[in-house]
């Protein structure tokens, strides 16, 4: 079953600072974010359970994908026939988000 997607505000703007800085400071994959990330969504709102359980979310249920060419995580969580998408984290910060 393919899910329906629903992008969260914070997520989505999560993406498109990222998608920006990427663009400006990786010439030679300026799309790369766009592209992984979307890859990605597709992906996981066909086949969801691949992605590692999140226990670090008071949110039950929270997986998270991690996207190697980028060094992003989509945090998501899969229920009702849709997929959330409530994150796009870099591996390199300090702290996870609040979820």
């Amino acid at each position: 079953m393919v899910r329906r997607v629903r992008i969260a505000l914070r997520a989505a703007n999560q993406v498109r600072k990222a998608s920006e800085w990427w663009s400006v400071n990786r010439p030679n994959a300026p799309n790369a974010i766009a592209t992984d990330f979307g890859e990605a969504v597709a992906l996981l709102a066909e086949q969801p359970g691949i992605g590692a359980k999140y226990e670090g979310s008071r949110t039950v249920g929270v997986r998270r994908l991690f996207l190697s060419r980028v060094g992003y995580f989509i945090y998501y969580k899969a229920e009702d026939g849709f997929l959330h998408v409530l994150a796009f984290w870099h591996a390199s910060r300090e702290h996870q988000p609040h979820l």
